[in-house]
């Protein structure tokens, strides 16, 4: 297992990751998500570099030319709501990519701090021999990708896991690590923050991702 954090080098995803932190430009919520996608371009362009690829012939005007091309069949697999600007932005790069989505939310005790994940809904294809690549803007606790994870490998068992983030905590990435088989993920996020709060929320993180994508919900 790998895991990649894309804020070990400088780059312009810090301009987009500076705009989604900033208390008063986050409430642009079109520039929200396309910041989200543009991360996510960045994200699945540099996953691309990890895939098997296959040289065909195509027929130009003038001639023939060899081309490389990806030749792993990936499935691109999101959780509703805040993973769909980054679900968005990874098929703009794997255009031919199949599509997965899971229903999750997080149901809290009584002491409104503890939650445990409930999981309602997925349609996906088959992920046997596929590479599947699961994308949240946040993973935080870990605990919904996770289940996400478990309930897409009762459709059959990839051929690698990739975990694409925004923000990551270093306790979910911790936890992650320790529920997957090594062997077969890898982990990549743009930004890892130290902490997370007694709500299960990345500090300094950005605040909740669905509610800044699409309102507040009930």
């Amino acid at each position: 297992m790998k895991i990649h954090r894309l804020q070990d080098t400088n780059s312009i995803a810090g301009n987009y990751i500076r705009q989604m932190r900033d208390i008063n430009i986050q409430k642009d919520s079109l520039r929200f998500r396309n910041n989200i996608k543009r991360l996510a371009h960045i994200l699945a362009y540099e996953i691309s570099k990890e895939l098997d690829y296959k040289n065909i012939v195509v027929e130009t005007p003038l001639d023939k030319a060899n081309c490389s091309v990806v030749s792993d069949q990936v499935v691109i697999a999101s959780v509703l709501r805040a993973g769909l600007p980054m679900h968005e932005g990874f098929i703009d790069i794997f255009d031919s990519a199949e599509n997965a989505f899971l229903s999750e939310y997080r149901s809290y005790n009584a002491d409104g701090k503890s939650f445990e994940i409930k999981f309602e809904y997925m349609a996906s294809p088959n992920i046997d021999g596929k590479t599947l690549i699961i994308v949240d803007p946040m993973l935080a606790t870990g605990s919904s990708v996770i289940v996400a994870m478990n309930a897409l490998l009762r459709n059959g068992k990839p051929k690698h896991i990739y975990f694409a983030s925004v923000f990551s905590s270093k306790q979910g990435i911790e936890t992650l690590s320790n529920n997957i088989d090594r062997d077969l993920c890898d982990i990549w996020t743009v930004v890892t923050d130290p902490v997370l709060n007694s709500h299960g929320y990345i500090v300094p993180g950005l605040g909740d991702a669905g509610d800044l994508c699409y309102g507040q919900k009930l």
